[in-house]
């Protein structure tokens, strides 16, 4: 598919199908204008020596690429588990668990057809789990494979009839204590799946969705270290395959084509090279400085502007200041002065449109599509959620960036006539259509494409500030992989099944009693002040608490702490400084370093990290 269709040559979508409001149906008419000036500006060449690169590869490469994107390759050969696998593996819910038998089931089988050495059946590395049926947490085993195999999309998973789904005003819950494949699972026992349902919701206006806190506090992207982060995509990676299975969706991993070598500096440019640029002028960058200065400049004066982002540029103009940005951005000579808010908005796609790679990754672009397909809304969210997880750090930063700002573009909406929707469908081409070329769709769905990408990028949008969450679910499996590197049980194949079992029995255990909780709380301070802040630990201690004992602790009239000239006047910086600039971190033992949300309980801190410490520091922005 070298072209993307006009839309008067697309069949019109079945009504019983249709996930949008007549008014967005009929608005679809910005994204297919972008879709042309794309055109006419001469971006649906074909990528040079990336032919096939859309194609998904064949099942035992697919399946071995996703157990290597998890970190159990190892699972392939003979050898036996080492100790990073075994700790992923104890992290693991049921559903989870399943997933990667059914992966191992599906390349074991595709293997043995290509005449392949014989691999290791399944259930000798999960002796407990079979890849006949998925217990959930109840036991139930009433989920068959040959259900969740399913790739037809009308064997998803809808609410149950008179649901918590219908369209209110009242902010809906969005639970990320338990595993979203975990919840999907329990929701398809309770209710069978009918498979002539319209979808249970009105997508022409979207609800809220609330993070109900739990006792530890809510964990945002940014709050863990850079270390723990990094073990947070695999598992998302499994936690969404796990999702999948259980909606009857069949998630496929794209791949990337080759490039040649742009000589360009800033346009075509891959992201990583972009930020190592960027780092020899501004060390602390995590998004390309002209990406930044692209929506500064249309922050400035285009929000108000009607039409912004919608309404094309000139042409030669734009192309001249690719030139000029390509030649001057980095030396500081490039004036955004006289920069037409139309020509930024054009440049901003553009920048997009041109990365060497999807903004959404090649590998993982046709599951944000896929997403759309999925009839309940939360769920849809969950999917998106952990995809959003999955991406690189680069990409996951960029794209914080430009939702932020079509954010803000929405805000304005008054002024410049741009709704969320039509931001949705100007934006969705750019980032779906990767340098003006469609995902490969069978003859006849490019419509479902087009609104399917339009809302998936309405989600993003909307629900922007959920996203960049990391689940309370996912913060506990890092912190059991920590765990379980610190004490490494030796085992063998055959010792995994009583291991498992017995990990899973350990779940439901009660923790630690009161009595084994300290009465005092010990505060380190990263400053060298003497002596540790001491907090009475109660079930009533907040972070926040701890904060604004340790500014009254600091206030002029305390006693302060007795040290030297250099102490005191360190002191009096400290106590000029407003709490906000104070935040409380959760250092070692089970988690690398944990910036901790001001309304988590230490008593539960505690009880979940035991052998951690708690250091103030002032906050680094």
């Amino acid at each position: 598919m070298n072209h993307l269709p006009q839309k008067n040559h697309l069949p019109p979508r079945p009504a019983s199908c249709s996930q949008l409001s007549l008014a967005e149906s009929l608005s679809m008419d910005g994204f297919w204008k972008e879709v042309e000036w794309i055109q006419q500006r001469d971006e649906l060449r074909e990528e040079v020596c990336g032919e096939g690169g859309g194609q998904f590869p064949a099942e035992v490469e697919a399946e071995s690429q996703w157990l290597q994107d998890i970190g159990l390759s190892g699972l392939l050969g003979d050898q036996g588990l080492d100790g990073g696998h075994q700790e992923l593996l104890s992290t693991l819910t049921q559903t989870q668990v399943a997933a990667v038998c059914r992966r191992l089931d599906i390349y074991t089988h595709s293997a043995q057809r290509r005449h392949k050495a014989p691999i290791r059946d399944v259930r000798d590395i999960f002796g407990v789990f079979n890849s006949g049926n998925v217990c959930s947490e109840n036991g139930d085993s009433s989920m068959k494979w040959a259900w969740l195999s399913s790739g037809d999309s009308k064997s998803l998973l809808v609410a149950e009839p008179g649901g918590t789904q219908e369209q209110t005003e009242r902010e809906e819950v969005f639970d990320m204590d338990s595993a979203y494949s975990e919840q999907a699972a329990v929701l398809l026992q309770r209710a069978r799946p009918s498979l002539g349902s319209t979808c249970p919701w009105d997508r022409g206006s979207l609800p809220m969705f609330g993070i109900p806190k739990s006792r530890l506090g809510v964990t945002r992207i940014g709050d863990l270290s850079l270390q723990d982060m990094k073990k947070v995509p695999s598992l998302a990676l499994i936690e969404l395959t796990a999702l999948c299975d259980v909606l009857g969706l069949d998630l496929k991993r794209s791949k990337a084509g080759k490039r040649k070598a742009t000589e360009t500096h800033l346009f075509g440019v891959p992201l990583d090279s972009l930020l190592e640029a960027d780092h020899k002028v501004l060390p602390s960058t995590q998004v390309p400085l002209v990406l930044q200065a692209l929506l500064s400049c249309l922050e400035k004066r285009g929000l108000n502007m009607e039409g912004i982002l919608r309404v094309p540029g000139s042409q030669a103009r734009v192309k001249g200041l690719e030139q000029k940005l390509e030649r001057d951005f980095y030396a500081g000579l490039f004036s955004w002065d006289e920069v037409h808010h139309n020509d930024a908005s054009d440049l901003l796609k553009r920048f997009i449109r041109k990365l060497p790679t999807p903004l959404l990754t090649a590998e993982y672009l046709p599951a944000f599509a896929v997403a759309s397909r999925i009839p309940d809304l939360k769920q849809r969210l969950q999917a998106l959620h952990l995809l959003i997880l999955i991406l690189p750090e680069a990409n996951r930063n960029t794209l914080k960036a430009l939702l932020e700002f079509l954010r803000k573009v929405v805000a304005q909406e008054q002024h410049n006539k741009m709704t969320l929707w039509s931001v949705s469908t100007v934006m969705a081409p750019n980032l779906f259509l990767h340098q003006g070329r469609p995902l490969k769709l069978p003859k006849g769905k490019e419509k479902q494409l087009a609104e399917g990408a339009a809302e998936v990028v309405q989600m993003m949008v909307h629900y922007q500030d959920l996203l960049w969450t990391v689940a309370s679910f996912l913060v506990a499996q890092v912190r059991k992989l920590n765990d379980g590197r610190s004490r490494r049980p030796q085992l063998c194949d055959a010792g995994l099944k009583t291991w498992l079992r017995r990990i899973h029995a350990d779940r439901d255990k009660p923790g630690d009693g009161p009595e084994a909780t300290p009465k005092v709380a010990k505060i380190q301070v990263a400053w060298p002040i003497k002596d540790p802040l001491k907090v009475p630990l109660t079930p009533s201690t907040k972070v926040a608490h701890v904060l604004r004992q340790f500014m009254e602790h600091l206030s002029p009239g305390s006693k302060g702490q007795e040290g030297s000239e250099d102490s005191d006047s360190l002191l009096l910086h400290l106590r000029s400084m407003e709490s906000a600039n104070l935040l409380l971190y959760e250092v070692g033992g089970n988690i690398g370093e944990h910036r901790l949300d001001p309304d988590a309980y230490l008593v539960d801190l505690y009880r979940a990290n035991p052998h951690g410490e708690w250091v103030i520091k002032q906050s680094p922005v």
